[in-house]
């Protein structure tokens, strides 16, 4: 599976949106995780912000695990396949690959270096 949704100006504020809703809860407003009650999950989730750049995060990986969510990691994820298109799953991927582009504008965001 590849994605259907090119990387506009348009998509990635639309994925913007839906990461704020449905994930930054759990991965962090910028992908880099969380400090209150998502940390106490075991596995914590992901650090999307660095998981996005390795080579496993291919299209077919990411709806895979955005859809079925991480019962097959034993983790918290939950599955959003019924819950998200798979056109607004493929909108949160072009936020993140676009790399989470709000994080270079706010000053309390530090990245590692």
């Amino acid at each position: 599976a590849q994605s259907t949704v090119a990387s506009t100006n348009s998509a990635v504020a639309a994925g913007r949106e839906i990461y704020a809703e449905r994930c930054a809860g759990c991965h962090g407003k910028y992908g880099l995780g969380v400090d209150d009650a998502a940390q106490s999950l075991l596995p914590p989730p992901a650090l999307l912000a660095f998981m996005i750049q390795k080579p496993i995060a291919v299209d077919a990986y990411l709806l895979w695990s955005i859809s079925d969510g991480g019962r097959q990691f034993d983790t918290s994820m939950p599955a959003f396949k019924g819950s998200l298109s798979r056109e607004e799953i493929w909108t949160i991927v072009v936020y993140m690959r676009a790399g989470f582009p709000d994080a270079a504008k706010d000053p309390t965001t530090r990245r590692p270096e």
